[in-house]
C-alpha cells in the first residue's frame, strides 16, 4: 500500500520500525506517501503541525486520540503492544499485537496493512477506548517492574537472593497465570504472616500488599 513511509522519531520504537522498513525495501524520503510519528505524546500534536497536509500520517502512541494529529484527516493509530529496548533489533516486534485506529476503512486497511508489514498482528480500537486500553497494557508491562522491585526489596530484606524470582515470575506466566499460593488455598494465617513480616521489615510497602491480596482474594 505504501511504497515510501517517512518515519520520525529516533527512540526504542522508531528505530525498531525504521529497521524493520528497510527489510521490507520500504523506501524513506522527505515527502513520503505515510508519515510516521514515532515521538513522545506530549510532542505529538506539534509535530503533526508541522507536516504538510496530504500525505497519510499516523503515529505509534497506545493513548493519544486521533484529534492530535489535526490538522490531518487522512491519519490512524498504530500502537505495538510491546516493550523495546535498544539491546535488540526489529526481531523483537514480531508476532506482537498491535491496536489499529481508523475513522474511515480506508484508515483501517492502512493501519493493517502497516501491521503486517511490520509483522506485527492487528486488531481494531475504537478512538474513544484506547486510555482504557492502554492502562490495561501499562498494568501488565509497567506494573510488573514495581512488582519485581517489591517482591525483590523484600527478597533482600528476608537474605534471599532477589534473582531467583525470575525462573518463578516466567513460570507462572508459562502457566498461563494459574493462581497457586496461599490465597488461592484460603490460607489467611499465611496471609496475615506476610502482613507482619511486611509491616516490620518494610512498613511502606503493607499497603501495597493489602490492595494486591483483597484484589487477587476476588
Amino acid at each position: 500500500m505504501f511504497d515510501s513511509i517517512r518515519v520520525i522519531g529516533s527512540g526504542r520504537v522508531g528505530s525498531a520500525i525504521a529497521a524493520r522498513l528497510v527489510e521490507r525495501n520500504v523506501s524513506s524520503r522527505e515527502r513520503a506517501e505515510l508519515v510516521l510519528l514515532c515521538v513522545p505524546d506530549g510532542a505529538i500534536a506539534d509535530v503533526a503541525r508541522t507536516v504538510e497536509v496530504g500525505p497519510w500520517i499516523a503515529h505509534v502512541s497506545g493513548a493519544t486520540p486521533l484529534a492530535s494529529l489535526e490538522p490531518h484527516q487522512r491519519r490512524f493509530g498504530l500502537h505495538p503492544l510491546q516493550t523495546f529496548t535498544r539491546a535488540r533489533g526489529p526481531e523483537q516486534r514480531d508476532g506482537t499485537w498491535a491496536a489499529v485506529t481508523g475513522e474511515s476503512e480506508e484508515a483501517r486497511r492502512a493501519g493493517f496493512w502497516l501491521a503486517e508489514a511490520l509483522s506485527l498482528r492487528p486488531f481494531e480500537l475504537a478512538d474513544d477506548a484506547r486510555p482504557l486500553y492502554h492502562a490495561g497494557a501499562a498494568i501488565a508491562s509497567n506494573y510488573l517492574v514495581t512488582l519485581h522491585e517489591v517482591a525483590a526489596e523484600l527478597f533482600r530484606a528476608a537474605g534471599a537472593p532477589p534473582e531467583a524470582l525470575v525462573p518463578l515470575m516466567r513460570r507462572t506466566i508459562d502457566n498461563g497465570f494459574e493462581l497457586t499460593g496461599p490465597i488461592e488455598r484460603g490460607d489467611w494465617a499465611t496471609v496475615d504472616a506476610h502482613r507482619r513480616a511486611i509491616r516490620a521489615a518494610r512498613p511502606e510497602l503493607e499497603p501495597l500488599y493489602d490492595i494486591l491480596a483483597e484484589a487477587t482474594a476476588r
